[in-house]
């Protein structure tokens, strides 16, 4: 059975640092990009960054700077360590993990962790 499941989320004051963590299980977690998304209610869900199965690794004008995303493909977990976090950052974060059709396709998502950013 395909999961994968997000921890790390909470409610942190703004100049704060938080680490979110999502660990994969039932498929290839070396063969799939892994991303990691944020969607605020009424929103379209954002790209916040991605690393790839090779670790090129990508970022949202946004987050760049103050977010860093990571991957340790022995433990089939990826992280997001953000900091310098602001209260725009608040919102529902998700984990993705995408694999090209080239490949043979998939897509997973995550159930979601909140990120709350405030005084």
């Amino acid at each position: 059975q395909v999961q994968l499941v997000e921890s790390g989320g909470g409610l942190v004051q703004p100049g704060g640092s938080l680490r979110l963590s999502c660990a994969a299980r039932g498929f290839t977690f070396s063969s799939y990009a892994m991303n990691w998304y944020r969607q605020v209610p009424g929103k379209e869900r954002e790209l916040v960054a991605t690393v790839e199965t090779l670790g090129l690794k990508t970022y949202a004008d946004s987050v760049k700077g103050r977010f860093t995303i990571s991957r340790d493909n022995f433990k089939n977990t990826v992280y997001l360590q953000m900091n310098s976090l602001k209260p725009e950052d608040t919102a529902l974060y998700y984990c993705n993990a995408k694999r090209s059709s080239h490949v043979g396709g998939g897509e997973y998502w995550g159930q979601g962790t909140q990120v709350t950013v405030s005084a």
